[in-house]
Formats: structure tokens, sequence, C-alpha cells
């Protein structure tokens, strides 16, 4: 595979995990498609592995998150603020402690955004825990999925 071809493939992936934060983009889609070229055109077992694996863990996301309330994020400038501290924190929790970081780091920032606006601890749970509430935890589920499948493509290409 070219450096040019996986290049792009890369950036697919990474369109589609700031796709995962934009409500009506097909954040987990791009990811898997962007694992699926990377796949097609470096046909090792590995690339076919990974592919197969991420097809499991975006199915098993999907499944979870029809489980969950559907989302009911705002749409204002508030709530765009408050997806940019929860992504940033997830990607920092996932680099900084691998794969479950993501979690604490995803409910940090939200926490953070929260407590800048707000001022105070108790509200900051307070919206915190409504955010979570009204789809957030639909939004953690699918971001989740995708870091997961990042990680294991980024290591599958690292592995060479």
């Amino acid at each position: 595979m070219g450096a040019w071809d996986l290049l792009l493939a890369g950036l697919v992936v990474l369109l589609g995990l700031c796709g995962v934060l934009l409500p009506g983009m097909p954040g987990s889609w791009l990811v898997w498609a962007g694992v699926l070229w990377w796949a097609l055109k470096d046909p090792r077992p590995l690339a076919w592995a990974v592919l197969v694996g991420a097809t499991i863990v975006l199915l098993l996301s999907r499944a979870v998150r029809w489980s969950l309330p559907p989302r009911r994020l705002r749409g204002d400038d508030a709530a765009s603020r408050v997806t940019a501290y929860a992504g940033a924190g997830a990607f920092l929790g996932f680099v900084l402690l691998p794969v479950l970081g993501a979690i604490p780091g995803f409910l940090g920032g939200i926490y953070l955004a929260e407590r800048l606006r707000l001022g105070r601890h108790g509200e900051a749970m307070a919206a915190l825990r409504t955010v979570m509430r009204a789809g957030g935890s639909s939004v953690l589920t699918e971001l989740f999925a995708c870091l997961l499948i990042t990680g294991a493509w980024l290591g599958a290409v690292l592995a060479g």
C-alpha cells in the first residue's frame, strides 16, 4: 500500500472520528469505510482481521445505542462547546490511559465545560447528568467504538 493511500485512509478515519461528534454525520461508518479501504488496498491477514474486528465492534455499538434513549442534544453554541470538550477529553483519555481512559476523559470534558459555564461543582455535576441522559451516553458509545477501531487500525499500520 502506498503512502498516499495510507494517508487518505487515515484522513477518512480522522474525519469519521470528528463526525461522531457532529449530529447528522455518519462518523462511525466513515471510520469503518477508512478501515475497509485500507484492508482492500493492503490485503494481508492482519488487515482483514482488523476489518472483521471493526465490523463486530461497530455492530455491537449500534446494538447498544439502539437500547439507549435517542439523541436529544440541543443545537446551540453551548452544546457545541460541550461536545468539543467531551471529544477532546475522550481523545486525551484514550491516549493517556489506553482504551479505558476515553470514558473518564469524555465525562471529564463535559464536566469541565459545564464547570466553566456554570461556575459551581454541584451545578456542573447536575448538568453532566442531564447531558448524559439527553444523549451523551449514545455519543459516548459511538465515540468509544470508533476510538477502539481507530486504535486497532493504527496499531496494525504501525506493526507493518
